[in-house]
């Protein structure tokens, strides 16, 4: 069973958001990167014009594999893909720094 997390209301969906949205999900691509892609831009992330040019060189193998494990199938999107996982904070990692070396008032430490 999954657990479903509420995703706060922000701007509406324009057409062409849902439509290439929609293309991930009839693509079979994985979901995840649809929702990271989905998540970007209620946070504003791919608002704008695109004025920004990053390019690099990477080992083929590495491009392929993770085309594969998110489903891009442009370079342009892998690209958009990655940045927009990294823009984002992870929640869990943000968890785990906080509560680090701290237990719960229950939790006895049996030697």
């Amino acid at each position: 069973m999954v657990a479903k997390t509420a995703i706060p209301k922000a701007k509406p969906v324009s057409a062409r958001s849902a439509a290439k949205i929609a293309r991930f999900a009839a693509a079979g691509r994985i979901k995840g990167a649809s929702i990271v892609m989905e998540e970007a831009r209620r946070a504003g992330l791919l608002d704008g014009d695109r004025t920004e040019h990053v390019s690099f060189r990477a080992p083929k193998a590495l491009i392929e594999a993770a085309k594969r494990e998110s489903g891009a199938t442009r370079p342009t999107e892998l690209g958009l893909l990655a940045l927009a996982m990294l823009a984002q904070p992870d929640p869990t990692a943000h968890f785990l720094k906080e509560t680090r070396g701290k237990l719960g008032v229950d939790h006895q430490l049996d030697y």
